[in-house]
């Protein structure tokens, strides 16, 4: 189990995640809805990063236990937004898109100080327990980030797909979708054989993605 192997890690990454990556991520999808013509989510007090604004309970409580068994995050909030108010043919997808770029954004601001520690040998052991925190804090929101983008709802991904393919194929697709989507996600993620499915294919792009950053 993550937390009894890395309390003060774990502790530290369900400040991150609670307190500021899911802030940040409900948040930009308020702005670009408002940006884009659509006032919903500041007429549900969305509109900020005030992070008790944000939280569900459902959603904050399965990342707590994701983060503490297996150190990376799995929850969910939800940001109000009416497409029919949004400008433009691709309003929603840019609404959409928003949030999990929002993470892969912090992925990269916290990768700054992480790859100045680890560029000198002094800095990164006097800090070993920051270097690790912000380890698990880039990866976990590259991780949040990619994971968002998979193109099954209720995932922002799937929003993202209905809204580029032709209407009548969204049509199709969508029923399917809201039905089955959730069941996919737990496929994907049940762990066979060692490992799950969307590991297979989301660590080695994850890796990638931190390796460009942190170097």
């Amino acid at each position: 189990m993550f937390v009894r192997d890395h309390p003060i890690e774990a502790l530290a990454l369900i400040a991150f995640f609670l307190l500021l990556s899911f802030p940040v991520h409900e948040f930009a999808h308020a702005l670009a809805a408002y940006r884009l013509g659509d006032g919903t989510a500041k007429l549900f007090g969305r509109l900020t990063l005030n992070p008790i604004a944000h939280f569900d309970r459902i959603g904050g409580t399965m990342l707590v236990i994701s983060i503490l068994l297996t150190g990376f995050p799995f929850g969910f909030a939800q940001t109000p937004v009416n497409p029919r108010n949004l400008r433009g043919r691709y309003g929603e997808t840019i609404v959409a898109a928003a949030g999990p770029l929002s993470n892969l954004l912090l992925a990269a601001i916290f990768a700054l100080p992480l790859r100045l520690l680890l560029s000198n040998p002094d800095l990164s052991v006097a800090n070993d327990e920051i270097v690790r925190i912000l380890a698990f804090i880039v990866q976990g929101s590259i991780i949040l980030g990619l994971f968002n983008l998979i193109p099954i709802p209720p995932l922002d991904g799937g929003t993202i797909l209905l809204t580029l393919v032709s209407p009548r194929t969204a049509w199709q697709l969508r029923p399917i979708l809201a039905q089955y989507g959730f069941f996919l996600l737990i496929l994907l993620i049940i762990p066979l054989g060692g490992q799950s499915i969307l590991g297979r294919f989301l660590f080695p792009i994850v890796d990638v993605i931190y390796g460009l950053l942190v170097g």
